[in-house]
């Protein structure tokens, strides 16, 4: 993800209106979830979670979810529900009396558990189901709810549904898959997605994955994706509209898909051409592309940032077509967001503490690629970060150590420090380790954790091993210090007093480029 300077400025907490829905209240961790899923009989409905330090009822313990299936029925227009089913499948991982779904913005109108009718409540942001008999510790089972999922935001919600000009969109992270379909909302349970789409005829609907079908009847067409890896809600993407859908090929006959508004497909071009050769330079960097498919969604909707949905990243449209932006600038955000799906999608974070292994990756190939095509040197942006640095741990927290998001504002988690500030860290290392080694390591972490996903603590093994010593202590400074250390090789490099963040690096667009 990559914020725009306006999304910066509303992360500036002011006066807002209590949500519609009932928050999810305490803050205490869970410290056993295995021991509060099997709930006595009759004890009231709770929201539960996986005790995440950032978003501590996110998710939900006592199953690991295999595959979703969901099913979407657009009206045709943008500000109604959509009708829609979703399948889940899943493992229990504890003998349960009920299950705890994240779901917070549709009407549920029945629930089944492996075919039966089950019974259901809401508590806080979780859709409490109750099976007509408890399922035991290592059973498969089926979930399936009939719901609608709402396209208008509620007040105080983040994320969800993206309403662009002629249709829709996704935008999930970090917090938001839960208010499009019920789902297990933490990126430590991914999972197989399948996802169907019926809209009017002269509608295109585009998900992650790659097509298995098409199907007219009547005035509707249904269009069905299928995932050949396993993916977090977060990353889950449906774009619905009048869009035109422009195929080429990738290195080794990667398919390619861009999915564009119809009308700004000439336009668009030459931007959406320099993909295959931006994978290209990706897997001469750190190996093969990790999925089956990539391509960029252009949404002509004002989201505020850019976002590396699975196979297919999110970005607004009008950041190609005005004239503010550079060019070398908009080849390396469409970099950083391809980075990601090695970096977030394929390797992903199992806390989001640990989402500075996102965000500084993705920011360390947006700014090498910067110096190898646009000469624009790494090590001025990162002495830029580096007098910036303790400023951002200051404001937002050390890398690994984020402070948590302002209330109603989920995605506040994404600030300088998991940027600019992560990659400063990946420099360090560099320094620390050596090039050879550096770059080693970067094709071993995608290589061995592809489709799984990561503790800070398994990079920081990882680079020890590789580095042929122990690290911890050069880590601990780095992500966890509340100042930056120095920097190795550059003991000129000094934090800097000054509060104009106009000289400063930005994780996201830049000023206008008059």
């Amino acid at each position: 993800m990559l914020l725009t300077p306006r999304s910066r400025q509303s992360l500036d907490p002011g006066p807002r209106r209590a949500p519609r829905l009932l928050r999810r209240r305490g803050a205490a961790l869970l410290a056993s979830a295995a021991a509060v899923c099997l709930i006595a009989a009759g004890a009231p409905a709770e929201p539960l979670g996986v005790g995440d330090r950032l978003f501590p009822y996110l998710g939900n313990p006592g199953y690991d979810v295999a595959s979703y299936d969901l099913s979407f029925t657009y009206p045709g227009t943008n500000d109604k529900p959509l009708r829609a089913v979703t399948t889940i499948d899943a493992w229990t991982t504890a003998t349960l009396d009920r299950i705890n779904l994240d779901f917070a913005h549709g009407t549920v109108e029945s629930v089944e558990v492996d075919g039966r009718p089950a019974s259901f409540t809401s508590a806080g942001q979780d859709l409490v189901v109750t099976p007509s008999r408890a399922l035991a510790r290592g059973s498969w089972t089926r979930i399936t709810v009939r719901h609608t999922s709402d396209p208008v935001a509620a007040e105080g919600q983040d994320g969800g549904w993206v309403r662009t000009s002629d249709g829709l969109a996704m935008a999930n992270q970090a917090d938001a898959a839960h208010l499009v379909f019920p789902c297990n909302d933490h990126p430590s349970d991914k999972a197989m997605f399948t996802i169907r789409v019926t809209a009017p005829n002269d509608y295109t609907a585009v998900a992650n994955g790659l097509p298995t079908g098409v199907e007219r009847v009547g005035p509707s067409t249904t269009w069905t994706y299928r995932s050949q890896h396993p993916m977090a809600t977060e990353l889950a993407q449906v774009s619905i509209g009048r869009s035109a859908v422009l195929h080429r090929q990738g290195p080794h006959g990667l398919p390619v898909r861009d999915v564009v508004p119809s009308a700004d497909s000439k336009a668009l071009e030459p931007w959406l051409a320099r993909t295959p050769d931006q994978i290209a330079w990706m897997e001469s960097k750190i190996g093969p592309y990790p999925f089956e498919t990539y391509g960029v969604l252009m949404a002509q909707a004002s989201t505020g940032f850019e976002l590396e949905t699975q196979t297919l990243s999110l970005f607004e449209k009008d950041l190609f077509t005005e004239p503010a932006y550079p060019k070398w600038y908009l080849e390396s955000i469409m970099v950083h967001e391809l980075s990601h799906q090695w970096f977030g999608d394929s390797v992903s974070p199992r806390t989001w503490s640990d989402v500075w292994l996102n965000e500084g990756h993705a920011t360390w190939y947006e700014a090498l690629y910067s110096e190898e095509k646009a000469h624009k040197p790494l090590e001025d942006r990162m002495k830029a970060a580096y007098g910036a640095s303790d400023r951002w741990r200051a404001s937002g927290g050390p890398p690994a150590r984020p402070k948590p998001p302002a209330p109603g504002q989920k995605i506040s988690i994404f600030r300088p420090n998991i940027y600019d500030g992560a990659a400063l860290v990946l420099y360090a290392l560099r320094q620390e380790i050596g090039r050879p080694a550096f770059e080693r390591l970067e094709k071993v972490w995608v290589q061995e954790h592809r489709d799984s996903t990561v503790t800070t603590a398994d990079f920081v093994r990882l680079a020890s091993a590789i580095g042929g010593r122990d690290l911890s202590g050069f880590f601990q400074d780095w992500l966890y210090g509340e100042k930056t250390p120095p920097m190795p090789g550059h003991p000129d490099w000094k934090p800097t007093a000054s509060t104009d963040t106009a000289k400063e690096p930005r994780s996201g667009k830049p000023a206008p480029v008059k």
